[in-house]
């Protein structure tokens, strides 16, 4: 019982529950704004999960799909290549914007204004060099961290492009040691291409 109580108080902190007069509760209008998000997260993932099971077979390394939530990165699908390795994100997983290289590809993606505020309390927190990685990912049209969030992982996130729908990156995992500097630069390439489809996948479906 005491767990439900917290349950509640937290859904009421967040305003997606409210008390009415007869002490019944009941959801409020800001959950269909979450619904919808959810709603759209999943049917970008499973547009997005034939070019996601192609590329990792192709590639030979881990993809997952990440979408820009609030101030995170959220992980929306994953496909393992037959070479698994010991990864930390599984769907639902988070990191914060202008972390590793879906949260800086995201980032990078916002519009000017949104980008810029997020970016102020970003640099507060961890340093100029961020504004430049965040930057550089924008003008390059990918992103690549090594061990920033996992050790020994080396990964590389390219945007799918705007659907109209909240953004999304197409990201790439591998043990820094099995992948070298000219697999490296044909992952991006490839990963890409893959983007590309999964964007006409998505526009197909929103006709």
């Amino acid at each position: 019982m005491a767990t439900t109580y917290r349950y509640v108080a937290l859904l009421k902190e967040l305003q997606l529950l409210e008390e009415g007069k007869t002490g019944r509760y009941h959801v409020t209008s800001q959950v269909m704004p979450l619904a919808r998000a959810a709603q759209l997260a999943n049917d970008l993932a499973r547009l997005a999960r034939p070019a996601m099971e192609e590329a990792a077979r192709d590639l030979g390394e881990t993809v997952l799909l990440f979408q820009h939530f609030g101030d995170s990165a959220v992980c929306a699908d994953r496909v393992e290549c037959e070479r698994a390795m010991r990864f930390t994100f599984q769907p639902g997983h988070s990191v914060p914007l202008g972390s590793g290289a879906s949260g800086k590809m995201l980032l990078a993606m916002l519009p000017e204004g949104e980008r810029e505020r997020r970016l102020s309390s970003i640099v507060q927190r961890r340093g100029p060099s961020v504004r430049e990685e965040v930057k550089r990912a924008g003008a390059n049209r990918y992103s690549v961290s090594w061990g920033e969030l996992d050790e020994g992982v080396w990964s590389c996130s390219v945007p799918i492009p705007s659907t109209g729908h909240r953004p999304a990156v197409l990201t790439l995992a591998a043990p820094a040691t099995r992948i070298g500097d000219d697999a490296k630069r044909a992952a991006i390439v490839t990963l890409q291409s893959y983007a590309s489809r999964i964007h006409r996948a998505v526009s197909s479906f929103s006709l």
